[in-house]
């Protein structure tokens, strides 16, 4: 199998899972997942960014009035979500995008949202920096992704997995971003990990007035 080097790389990788990514979902969705799409996306306000929107899942999530911006690295899994956007009936604002390098000024965005997606972008530290940026002052953001579980044996199985899935996926399994959103000096305003530690999610808010 190739292996992922680059940005370019990785855009290939997602390109090729687009077609058949909703139904790879649907195993962790209803395992592992429980109601994260709402409890984040619910919590969603006035003018949204969703970084690494894929096919588009949270979409029939977002409350009335959201006004939503989507970025994806993938322009097949973004056609995904455009179609699902279409038959939603929901208008929004999707576009080609690199959660490392946000398309957007400084405080541009009332809400910024990213679920299972920091665990396969080679820099996590970098993109949580950059969603901060483009929050605006008193902002909220909201995340969710799998984590380094808590127990030990779980732990050394996602070690031996990672040995494979970084350099043929780009994907991580022992990434915790919260302390990335901490160092930012964002407050957790909510937050819940569950699934033996596997599963986290978090809102925080940015510091400051608009």
């Amino acid at each position: 199998m190739a292996r992922v080097k680059t940005l370019d790389d990785l855009r290939r990788r997602w390109d090729k899972e687009a077609d058949h990514y909703d139904r790879s979902m649907t195993w962790a969705e209803r395992r592992f997942f429980d109601d994260t799409r709402d409890w984040i996306a619910g919590r969603a306000q006035g003018r949204t960014l969703e970084v690494a929107i894929g096919t588009g899942l949270n979409l029939e999530h977002y409350p009335e009035g959201v006004e939503l911006t989507g970025i994806d690295l993938s322009p097949r899994m973004l056609d995904g979500a455009k179609r699902r956007a279409s038959e939603l009936g929901r208008d929004a604002d999707l576009r080609t995008g690199d959660a490392q390098r946000l398309d957007f000024p400084d405080g541009s965005f009332d809400t910024v949202v990213c679920t299972f997606s920091l665990c396969a972008v080679p820099d996590d530290r970098r993109a949580v920096a950059e969603m901060v940026r483009v929050l605006r002052p008193g902002g909220l953001l909201l995340l969710a992704d799998h984590v380094v579980a808590g127990p030990r044996w779980i732990r050394a199985v996602q070690a031996l997995i990672e040995i494979g899935s970084i350099r043929i996926g780009g994907e991580y399994f022992r990434r915790r971003p919260i302390r990335h959103v901490l160092a930012a000096g964002l407050s957790i305003e909510a937050h819940d990990r569950f699934k033996a530690g596997l599963i986290e999610r978090l809102a925080a808010r940015r510091p400051g007035r608009e």
